[in-house]
Protein backbone atom coordinates (compact mmCIF):
# COMPACT_ATOMS: atom_id res chain seq x y z
CA UNK A 1 0.00 0.00 0.00
CA UNK A 2 1.13 3.53 -0.90
CA UNK A 3 1.16 6.00 1.42
CA UNK A 4 -0.88 8.95 0.72
CA UNK A 5 -0.76 11.47 -1.82
CA UNK A 6 0.20 15.39 -0.87
CA UNK A 7 -1.62 18.07 -0.80
CA UNK A 8 0.24 20.06 -3.61
CA UNK A 9 -1.94 22.90 -2.94
CA UNK A 10 -1.13 22.98 0.69
CA UNK A 11 2.11 23.09 -0.24
CA UNK A 12 2.48 25.82 -2.82
CA UNK A 13 0.35 27.76 -0.26
CA UNK A 14 2.43 27.13 2.91
CA UNK A 15 5.61 26.14 1.39
CA UNK A 16 6.23 27.60 -1.67
CA UNK A 17 5.67 26.66 -5.33
CA UNK A 18 8.15 24.60 -7.92
CA UNK A 19 10.92 26.95 -9.03
CA UNK A 20 13.37 24.51 -10.82
CA UNK A 21 14.36 26.04 -14.31
CA UNK A 22 16.19 23.39 -15.72
CA UNK A 23 12.51 20.74 -15.64
CA UNK A 24 8.95 21.58 -14.93
CA UNK A 25 7.85 19.11 -12.30
CA UNK A 26 5.41 17.44 -15.15
CA UNK A 27 8.76 16.62 -16.54
CA UNK A 28 10.26 15.48 -13.70
CA UNK A 29 6.80 13.47 -13.05
CA UNK A 30 7.06 12.06 -16.16
CA UNK A 31 10.16 10.17 -15.88
CA UNK A 32 8.34 8.09 -13.47
CA UNK A 33 5.52 7.20 -14.85
CA UNK A 34 7.34 6.51 -17.72
CA UNK A 35 9.45 3.70 -15.26
CA UNK A 36 6.66 2.80 -13.05
CA UNK A 37 3.80 3.96 -14.58
CA UNK A 38 2.93 6.50 -11.80
CA UNK A 39 4.60 9.12 -9.55
CA UNK A 40 4.68 7.39 -6.19
CA UNK A 41 3.59 10.13 -3.49
CA UNK A 42 7.26 10.43 -1.43
CA UNK A 43 8.75 11.31 -4.59
CA UNK A 44 6.02 13.58 -5.92
CA UNK A 45 6.33 15.23 -2.64
CA UNK A 46 10.35 15.64 -2.53
CA UNK A 47 9.81 16.91 -6.15
CA UNK A 48 7.35 19.55 -5.03
CA UNK A 49 8.63 20.67 -1.75
CA UNK A 50 12.33 20.87 -2.27
CA UNK A 51 11.26 22.35 -5.88
CA UNK A 52 10.19 25.01 -3.80
CA UNK A 53 13.15 25.33 -1.19
CA UNK A 54 15.99 24.02 -2.85
CA UNK A 55 15.79 23.73 -6.36
CA UNK A 56 19.08 23.17 -7.39
CA UNK A 57 19.42 20.37 -4.33
CA UNK A 58 16.63 18.66 -6.47
CA UNK A 59 18.28 18.63 -9.96
CA UNK A 60 21.57 17.38 -8.23
CA UNK A 61 19.56 14.76 -6.65
CA UNK A 62 17.52 14.02 -10.02
CA UNK A 63 20.94 13.52 -12.00
CA UNK A 64 22.77 11.61 -9.33
CA UNK A 65 19.83 9.12 -9.27
CA UNK A 66 19.34 8.99 -13.12
CA UNK A 67 23.06 8.40 -13.91
CA UNK A 68 23.45 5.40 -10.41
CA UNK A 69 20.16 4.19 -12.03
CA UNK A 70 20.41 3.82 -15.21
CA UNK A 71 24.42 2.81 -15.63
CA UNK A 72 25.42 1.88 -19.03
CA UNK A 73 26.72 -1.70 -18.46
CA UNK A 74 23.09 -2.67 -17.30
CA UNK A 75 19.42 -2.85 -19.75
CA UNK A 76 16.73 -1.16 -17.39
CA UNK A 77 15.02 -4.47 -16.71
CA UNK A 78 18.07 -6.03 -14.83
CA UNK A 79 19.19 -2.49 -12.48
CA UNK A 80 15.22 -3.16 -12.02
CA UNK A 81 15.54 -6.45 -10.91
CA UNK A 82 18.52 -5.87 -8.97
CA UNK A 83 17.33 -2.61 -6.98
CA UNK A 84 13.70 -4.69 -6.30
CA UNK A 85 16.07 -7.39 -4.60
CA UNK A 86 18.25 -5.33 -2.84
CA UNK A 87 15.11 -3.03 -1.20
CA UNK A 88 13.56 -6.54 -0.41
CA UNK A 89 16.77 -7.67 1.52
CA UNK A 90 15.91 -4.72 3.98
CA UNK A 91 12.06 -5.12 3.47
CA UNK A 92 11.79 -1.85 2.56
CA UNK A 93 8.66 -0.30 1.74
CA UNK A 94 10.37 0.82 -2.18
CA UNK A 95 10.49 -2.49 -3.06
CA UNK A 96 7.14 -3.03 -4.50
CA UNK A 97 7.76 0.32 -6.96
CA UNK A 98 10.98 -1.59 -8.54
CA UNK A 99 8.89 -4.85 -8.61
CA UNK A 100 6.86 -2.91 -10.62
CA UNK A 101 8.90 -1.51 -12.94
CA UNK A 102 11.06 -4.20 -13.12
CA UNK A 103 7.88 -5.84 -14.69
CA UNK A 104 7.64 -2.82 -17.14
CA UNK A 105 11.06 -3.24 -18.63
CA UNK A 106 10.03 -6.46 -19.39
CA UNK A 107 10.85 -8.91 -16.23
CA UNK A 108 9.23 -12.41 -15.78
CA UNK A 109 7.68 -13.95 -13.35
CA UNK A 110 10.15 -16.50 -13.17
CA UNK A 111 12.46 -13.68 -12.87
CA UNK A 112 10.73 -11.76 -10.36
CA UNK A 113 11.01 -15.27 -8.43
CA UNK A 114 14.05 -15.92 -8.74
CA UNK A 115 15.42 -12.62 -6.89
CA UNK A 116 12.78 -13.49 -4.33
CA UNK A 117 14.49 -16.48 -4.03
CA UNK A 118 17.88 -15.38 -3.68
CA UNK A 119 16.86 -12.47 -1.04
CA UNK A 120 15.41 -15.90 0.99
CA UNK A 121 18.22 -17.51 0.88
CA UNK A 122 20.35 -14.40 3.25
CA UNK A 123 17.11 -12.66 4.74
CA UNK A 124 14.95 -15.82 5.55
CA UNK A 125 11.29 -16.42 5.24
CA UNK A 126 10.16 -12.72 6.01
CA UNK A 127 11.87 -11.98 2.53
CA UNK A 128 10.06 -14.87 0.44
CA UNK A 129 6.74 -14.00 2.06
CA UNK A 130 6.72 -10.40 1.33
CA UNK A 131 8.39 -10.93 -1.87
CA UNK A 132 5.05 -13.43 -2.80
CA UNK A 133 3.43 -10.71 -1.50
CA UNK A 134 4.62 -7.85 -3.27
CA UNK A 135 4.19 -10.30 -6.69
CA UNK A 136 0.42 -11.21 -6.28
CA UNK A 137 -0.17 -7.47 -5.80
CA UNK A 138 1.80 -6.75 -8.74
CA UNK A 139 -0.59 -9.30 -11.15
CA UNK A 140 -3.23 -7.64 -9.19
CA UNK A 141 -2.29 -3.98 -10.58
CA UNK A 142 -1.13 -5.65 -14.07
CA UNK A 143 -5.00 -7.34 -14.33
CA UNK A 144 -6.69 -4.50 -13.12
CA UNK A 145 -5.09 -2.07 -15.64
CA UNK A 146 -5.43 -4.51 -18.34
CA UNK A 147 -9.41 -4.37 -17.52
CA UNK A 148 -9.38 -0.49 -17.52
CA UNK A 149 -9.65 0.03 -13.58
CA UNK A 150 -7.30 2.21 -11.46
CA UNK A 151 -4.96 0.68 -9.74
CA UNK A 152 -5.04 1.22 -5.97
Amino acid sequence: MLPPRVNVDIVRERIGTYAEQDQTAEERFAIYKDLIGFVPPRIEARINVTGALDPTLLEMQEKLRAHAMYPKCFDVKTAQLMLFGMLLMDLNDAAPLHGIAARRAGATWEEMQAVISLAFLFRGLSAANRGAEILANIAKREADEEAGARPA
